[in-house]
C-alpha cells in the first residue's frame, strides 16, 4: 500500500522529477476549494483547454461543475509542475481506445512521459501519476439503493462475498471493490465499455491479484474509499 498521499492546496507543489518506470504519486484535492495552487477555481477557463471548458459548461449543478473545475485545474498544475510548462501550456489528448479503435480511450499528455489518472467523488479528488499506465479511483461509500444497483453487475464472486457480509457492512465493501475495479478498467484504458464483471478484484481487506497489475488500497478519509492500478 502507499502510505503517503500527497494533498494539493493552495501552495505551490513540491513535483520534483516526473515518476518514472512504475514509480507513483498520488495526490489528493479538496474540490471545494476556491483556488489550486494559487489558481482561482472561477477562473479556471485561462488554464483549461476548449474541450475541458466545454464539458464543464454542460454539466448543470454547479456543485458539479465546481468539483470539474477544481480536479482538472488540479491535473494540469500537477503536469506542468512534472513537465516544466505552466498549467494551461500541457496539451491533453485521448489515446485510441483498445475496445473499438476509436479516439476516446485513456487520456494521455501529448508526447509526454508522464502516465495520469484522475477521479473524483463527492468532494475529494485522486490524481496519480506514473512512468507506466495508471488508473486511480475514489469512491464515497455508496447508498443503499446504489448498492442494489450495483451489485448484480459484478463478477458472481462479489456478488456472493458482499451478501456474505452483514447488511451494515455491505456498503463499504462496495465502495472497496468499485473503487478497485475502476481504477484497473481506467488503467487498461476500457472504461465501463465491457461491463463490471471482470477484472475480479475481491471484496476482503486485500484486493486480489489482477493479472498483469499491481492492484493496492489507498489511505482514504472518512466515508470514502481509494484504489491505485499500476501495469506490473
Amino acid at each position: 500500500m502507499i502510505d503517503h498521499v500527497n494533498e494539493l492546496t493552495d501552495d505551490a507543489p513540491r513535483t520534483g522529477t516526473p515518476p518514472e518506470g512504475v514509480a507513483v504519486a498520488v495526490w489528493s484535492l479538496d474540490t471545494l476549494r476556491d483556488s489550486v495552487a494559487g489558481h482561482p477555481v472561477a477562473a479556471a477557463g485561462e488554464v483549461l483547454d476548449a474541450a475541458e471548458q466545454e464539458r464543464a459548461a454542460r454539466l448543470k449543478r454547479p456543485a458539479d461543475r465546481q468539483r470539474y473545475l477544481a480536479s482538472h485545474l488540479g491535473l494540469r498544475v500537477l503536469l506542468g509542475g512534472y513537465l516544466g510548462l505552466a498549467p494551461h501550456e500541457v496539451t491533453l489528448v485521448r489515446e485510441t481506445c483498445p475496445c473499438c479503435g476509436g479516439p476516446h480511450g485513456r487520456p494521455a499528455v501529448a508526447g509526454g512521459p508522464v502516465h495520469f489518472s484522475l477521479s473524483h467523488s463527492g468532494d475529494v479528488a485522486y490524481l496519480a501519476f506514473s512512468g507506466v499506465p495508471v488508473g486511480i479511483d475514489v469512491e464515497e461509500t455508496p447508498s443503499a439503493e446504489a448498492l442494489a444497483d450495483v451489485l448484480p453487475l459484478l463478477h458472481p464472486a462479489e456478488i456472493a462475498e458482499l451478501n456474505a457480509l452483514p447488511e451494515a457492512d455491505r456498503p463499504d465493501g462496495l465502495a472497496r471493490v468499485w473503487c478497485r475495479k475502476e481504477a484497473c478498467l481506467k488503467a487498461q484504458g476500457t472504461g465501463l465499455a465491457l461491463g463490471l464483471v471482470d477484472p475480479y478484484v475481491g471484496s476482503a481487506a486485500t484486493p486480489a491479484p489482477v493479472p498483469g497489475w499491481t492492484l493496492r488500497d489507498l489511505p482514504a478519509p472518512a466515508a470514502y474509499a481509494a484504489a491505485l492500478a499500476v501495469r506490473a
